[in-house]
């Protein structure tokens, strides 16, 4: 999106090409990147891109979607540069303050609501509910659940509650560290729940990762957990079947190559039978495991 004169279809594949080859993307997703820019950035429909492709844009709209270029360029998420991010269906509000929703987290939304009946009041607690994306989620799928979510970054629970709010969602959100505001003597002492889910920090401190593409502009604290990246698993295991009732299951994301780490957890704190279910690419990506009756 360099030139005045360029039409709109010119400056769309000009932006493609230059997405593809300084991020490295697949010509189909740079043309898709490049759409999502400039639709923000003139504040038009794509399919309005597509039918004025030969109309000439403004100096002041060129300005526009070449400043919103620049930052991608730079590596900034193109779901922080335009607010914005799909999940299960449905738009959610993001920012440099929450994680980024992915489809892999998809698989604990789908493992969730098949622990909750739907013509029952289950009970659940999304721990580390960032965008709010899982709490949500399970919230408009399941009316009847009673969902509550928390974490500790009043900047998350604030994107969290708005996004909550434009999609109508039910949702009790708590700010907490981990299970801390339901430890005694704090007044929310004694609930348990039937189901809890995590999506937990679970990447290495250490891990080149870190400082490569997107993740570089997330927040660390949600991404990294101590030196094998297993602290918050560690703990949240540990502590989750205090706040669970008899019978009740605990679902966990986790990384790549964490599956069987995770069961060991799991099993080592009284959890029965742990499993872990492969994501849409064959990972093992989520574990999980009941207290028996």
């Amino acid at each position: 999106m360099r030139h005045a004169a360029a039409t709109v279809a010119g400056q769309l594949d000009t932006a493609a090409v230059r997405i593809a080859a300084t991020l490295g993307l697949e010509k189909r997703e740079a043309r898709l990147e490049a759409r999502v820019l400039a639709a923000f950035a003139w504040k038009v429909t794509p399919a309005w891109l597509i039918a004025h492709g030969t109309d000439t844009p403004t100096d002041a709209q060129t300005a526009a979607a070449d400043a919103l270029l620049s930052r991608r360029l730079a590596g900034e998420p193109i779901a922080y540069l335009v607010g914005a991010r799909e999940f299960y269906g449905r738009p959610f509000e993001v920012s440099p303050a929450v994680l980024i929703p992915r489809p892999d987290t998809e698989l604990l939304v789908e493992l969730a609501l098949a622990h909750m009946p739907p013509g029952q009041a289950v009970e659940v607690l999304d721990l580390g509910t960032g965008s709010g994306c899982v709490a949500i989620t399970l919230a408009l799928e399941r009316p009847l659940a009673q969902v509550t979510a928390l974490d500790r970054s009043p900047a998350a629970l604030a994107v969290a509650q708005r996004n909550a709010a434009r999609l109508d969602a039910h949702v009790e959100f708590l700010s907490s560290d981990w299970f801390a505001a339901f430890m005694p003597p704090r007044v929310l002492g004694g609930r348990h729940f039937d189901l809890i889910v995590g999506n937990p920090p679970y990447i290495a401190a250490g891990d080149p990762h870190l400082e490569r593409g997107d993740i570089r502009f997330e927040p660390l604290a949600a991404l990294a957990a101590g030196r094998d990246g297993l602290d918050d698993l560690r703990r949240l295991a540990a502590s989750a079947g205090a706040h669970l009732k008899p019978g009740g299951t605990l679902l966990l994301e986790h990384g790549y190559d964490q599956a069987d780490a995770v069961q060991a957890l799991l099993r080592a704190s009284g959890f029965q039978r742990p499993r872990s279910w492969t994501d849409l690419s064959g990972i093992r990506r989520v574990s999980g495991g009941h207290l028996s009756e």
